[in-house]
């Protein structure tokens, strides 16, 4: 087997790349790793800026007090199940909805993309949105969660642009051997599309997993508060507490390390999840982007 040597710029090139993307790494994971270190430190060493990457004063205060809340894994819980369902519905709209765009025979095709492009530059406010959710009743429900924000124009883009990318041979081919539309969608293209799904999962998982401000608008009851309102809330107690010159010493703590510890437990969930869908994650996005 033949070696092949390097020129010397092609060396230096690598050795370049490869500093260049430590760097990158190192500041990536360095605010995480601080971040990590403060959830375990004591309130003494977080004041005074003492802690880097590892902690110091080691101290589970305030996961303790977080963790043994049974409102904590109530809220939790409804995080998981608003995030389920948020993302399939939005998956199944999305989806036939892009496949609907990439459709450039369709009649009304124009209007269909003009609608969508408009939503995405224009809303109707604050005021208005609330009055028409409450109107329909959907307050103090799963459905003011997941209905209002089930269709992200950019994702429907992206998925449009994959949809055209395909072969229009396949489906033409499919519909020869008697395949429906449904058909052809349900058993060609959604088959060829496992990247693109991998990623669109992903961008809504992670979005409705962080959203919190629809909770706190549109849900008064404490027992419908995902985990992202009740952390919220705790932050906000434990600031206020921590203010107060006689406050306890589990109250500094908690107010001195909360930020922390409600970063690391909302983030937490998606880094496990992460991995076993990132080998999609840049195909899909790319396939997605091949044409616009």
């Amino acid at each position: 087997m033949v070696k092949i040597r390097q020129s010397r710029g092609a060396r230096v090139f690598n050795v370049v790349n490869t500093v260049i993307l430590l760097g990158v790494v190192v500041v990536t994971l360095y605010p995480f790793g601080n971040v990590l270190a403060r959830s375990f430190s004591g309130e003494h060493y977080i004041r005074s800026g003492q802690v880097n990457l590892l902690p110091k004063g080691f101290n589970l205060t305030t996961y303790k007090t977080v963790m043994s809340d049974p409102v904590f894994w109530t809220n939790y819980r409804n995080t998981l199940l608003y995030t389920v369902v948020a993302t399939a519905i939005a998956m199944v709209l999305t989806t036939c909805y892009a496949y609907v765009l990439s459709k450039h025979h369709l009649k009304g095709r124009g209007l269909l993309v003009g609608v969508a492009l408009f939503t995405m530059f224009f809303n109707g406010g604050l005021i208005p949105n609330y009055v028409l959710v409450s109107g329909l009743g959907l307050r103090n429900t799963i459905w003011a969660i997941v209905l209002p924000n089930a269709i992200n124009v950019f994702n429907l883009l992206v998925m449009k642009a994959f949809f055209e990318s395909l072969p229009v041979d396949l489906e033409e081919a499919a519909a020869v051997d008697g395949l429906s539309t449904y058909g052809i969608f349900g058993r060609i293209v959604l088959p060829l599309s496992k990247a693109v799904i991998a990623t669109m999962v992903l961008f809504y998982a992670v979005t409705f997993w962080n959203s919190w401000f629809s909770a706190f608008l549109y849900l008064d009851r404490t027992d419908l508060f995902p985990v992202t309102v009740y952390l919220r809330n705790l932050i906000a107690g434990a600031t206020g507490g921590s203010d107060i010159g006689t406050a306890s010493e589990t109250a500094l703590q908690i107010g001195a390390n909360i930020q922390a510890v409600t970063i690391v437990l909302t983030v937490l969930p998606i880094m496990l999840v992460y991995p076993f869908i990132q080998r999609y994650f840049v195909r899909g996005v790319m396939l997605g982007a091949v044409k616009g």
